[in-house]
């Protein structure tokens, strides 16, 4: 593909193993978000089904039990959650399985499923990342606190 531009990719190596271009998680932002999806429907495939949403419940902020007891948030109590691009309140599960610093939303449940009515994709971006556009779901930085 010699003389081709990648789209927005202009500064992309030509072949990287690893190309830094995600959100980082800053002071401001101490935590990486991701939006996996769910075992009991893949993102908003049949998140508004009786049966999807009583075996996923409400939705839930995955987190280290480290990270919970360092913002003295308690298992299954509410947090509040955002970055530049808006806030969202939801409940805190306490899951060893995440690493330090990262949480897990599974899935993207109905908005009316989170207090307020903003969802999760409140806090992720809708940007076309190089090259050639994308998805930038998973490259979220975000704040917590106790709500």
């Amino acid at each position: 593909m010699r003389g081709h531009d990648w789209g927005l990719g202009h500064d992309m190596p030509r072949l990287p193993d690893h190309w830094d271009v995600i959100e980082k998680a800053d002071a401001q932002h101490p935590f990486r978000l991701a939006t996996s999806p769910a075992r009991d429907y893949l993102n908003s495939s049949f998140n508004e089904t009786p049966t999807s949403q009583a075996k996923h419940g409400m939705p839930r902020a995955k987190m280290h039990p480290a990270d919970l007891a360092e913002l003295r948030i308690a298992d299954g109590a509410r947090l509040r959650m955002g970055n530049e691009r808006g806030e969202i309140v939801l409940a805190a599960e306490s899951f060893a399985g995440v690493q330090r610093g990262v949480i897990i939303v599974e899935s993207i449940a109905p908005n009316v499923h989170f207090e307020g009515g903003e969802g999760i994709n409140t806090l992720t971006s809708a940007d076309q990342p190089a090259p050639l556009g994308g998805a930038v779901f998973h490259d979220n930085h975000v704040w917590v606190r106790a709500a």
